[in-house]
């Protein structure tokens, strides 16, 4: 005898289908155990004995008297450390350098690496050349970069000042006159670290819509008014970004400058890293010098917050 299908079946039948699924999508699914935390465990291991660890150790040392020679390890001090910091004439003397260097160095990064890339961009020929230009510099230690401007810094066989004398220009002291001694290590660090800039803005272009470029030049837009009203607003997440770790990278600055002018001439050139550095190894206070350094530490926080938020309101 043929069954009918009543509805009621129709529905039983069909509650067990979903029930079977959901059976099988349960059984499906990965379950979630400590595999993940397994792969992580090695990371957060080096990442707590040679981050979290020394931030603490710093932190506690900033309120004591501890010293490189071992007299006055662990006698607490409060936070003299700190007021001394903040009526140190040095700290703002250097701090003031520092933000110096970061005003020189943060607009040209930000703009001769949108230049070059938009050159690149735009099917210069020789492009894997044009590349390869670009970033070689970046690729360079720290030591050889200073071999190579302080030869071409010299003032007596350096290429510049050779360069200015076909000119009829007098030889400049390049690392030596308080008045060039900033700008010079400014130059230096342009042609030094603009190549990792210039990758970030080229892969930003090349990730913009070709239908972006289409729509424009049927509207009648030329090759400025593309690049105004389609180019440089796609690349204002990637500007932001390129600012926001410029600024970070020259507020730390540190190597350059030690090797090229150690400070000089007169304290001109000399980083609050620097100043940091010295108070801690040379003059062997280690307490002032953590103390200096999360003072600085603070003040990098903060303006960090601040650029973030300029940026997200520009976005919106």
């Amino acid at each position: 005898m043929a069954s009918v299908s009543t509805p009621a079946r129709r529905a039983a039948a069909g509650s067990s289908r979903h029930a079977g699924f959901r059976r099988a999508a349960a059984t499906d699914r990965p379950r979630s155990g400590g595999a993940g935390w397994l792969f992580a465990t090695p990371f957060l291991v080096f990442f707590t004995l040679f981050l979290i660890v020394p931030i603490g150790i710093g932190l506690w040392m900033s309120f004591t008297n501890a010293s490189l020679t071992g007299h006055g390890d662990g006698t607490l001090v409060g936070l003299d450390n700190y007021a001394e910091a903040f009526g140190d004439s040095q700290v703002w003397r250097t701090l003031g350098n520092t933000v110096w260097f970061t005003v020189l160095t943060t607009v040209p990064l930000v703009l001769v690496a949108l230049v070059m890339a938009l050159l690149v961009y735009t099917g210069m020929p020789g492009q894997w050349l044009w590349r390869l230009a670009f970033f070689a510099s970046h690729l360079l230690p720290v030591a050889v970069v200073y071999q190579i401007w302080s030869m071409l810094f010299q003032p007596d066989r350096g290429m510049l000042n050779g360069l200015l004398k076909i000119f009829g220009i007098d030889g400049i002291a390049w690392l030596t006159d308080e008045k060039y001694a900033m700008w010079s290590i400014a130059l230096v660090t342009l042609w030094w670290t603009v190549g990792f800039n210039f990758l970030l803005y080229l892969a930003a272009l090349q990730a913009i819509p070709d239908h972006l470029y289409e729509a424009a030049a049927l509207d009648g837009a030329g090759a400025w008014r593309r690049l105004w009203s389609v180019t440089l607003p796609q690349l204002r997440r990637t500007t932001g970004l390129i600012a926001v770790l410029q600024v970070m990278a020259s507020l730390k600055v540190f190597d350059q400058i030690y090797l090229l002018t150690k400070g000089g001439p007169n304290g001109a050139t000399r980083p609050i890293l620097e100043y940091i550095y010295d108070t801690g190894f040379t003059n062997y206070r280690l307490g002032y010098a953590s103390a200096v350094s999360y003072v600085f530490f603070g003040l990098i926080i903060i303006l960090s917050i601040a650029q973030l938020k300029i940026f997200s309101r520009r976005e919106d």
